[in-house]
């Protein structure tokens, strides 16, 4: 009894880590119709293997991202210069961002219109994950922008307490290059 307790285990483990990872490398981890687990870069089958065209779009730099930030926090009625930005000024990083301390009410609607223009300057929405009601995530040119307006958890240590009535509306913007990390190819078969 204890042997099949602990398979049963180790497999809803297993399952949970796999559909986690499934959620957050959604490129480089697929479960097939048949239970089946690739990890690594997809392989296309014969039938509809079509050479991919490659990304027309290059790698921004960190200055062209905080000026989309800006542009789309504008198009949105708000001030870039009300809010903080995220990383520091000039530098080159691979982080930065805008935060700022808005009414429940507004944050929304304006969430909703910052998005709607980061896809007007052609960024792809990565609806991986993302609950359009609190935060979506969008990518371009090796960077990758979370628009959310989440409690306290996206604060900067240096802003003060919300009331009940606020929350924090931020665009965040990460480079990560995950094409750069070399993945085995692992076929895993549960059940």
């Amino acid at each position: 009894m204890n042997a099949l307790l602990k398979r049963v285990w180790i497999g809803l483990a297993t399952t949970l880590i796999v559909s986690l990872a499934a959620v957050a490398l959604p490129d480089h981890i697929q479960i097939g119709d048949d239970g089946r687990i690739h990890v690594g870069a997809p392989t296309p089958s014969p039938s509809t293997a079509e050479p991919t065209p490659e990304s027309t779009s290059p790698p921004l730099t960190q200055d062209a991202v905080d000026e989309v930030i800006r542009t789309a926090v504008s198009a949105a009625g708000l001030d870039p210069a009300q809010g903080r930005p995220i990383g520091a000024a000039g530098a080159n990083s691979n982080r930065t961002g805008w935060t700022a301390v808005r009414e429940k009410t507004a944050a929304q609607s304006e969430m909703n219109t910052i998005c709607s223009d980061l896809e007007r300057q052609g960024w792809t929405l990565n609806p991986n994950g993302d609950r359009p009601d609190a935060s979506r995530s969008y990518k371009r040119g090796g960077w990758y922008l979370l628009v959310s307006t989440r409690g306290q958890s996206q604060a900067p240590s240096t802003t003060s307490a919300l009331t009940d009535s606020q929350t924090y509306l931020t665009v965040t913007g990460l480079q990560l290059n995950l094409s750069d990390i070399p993945l085995p190819e692992i076929t895993v078969r549960i059940g």
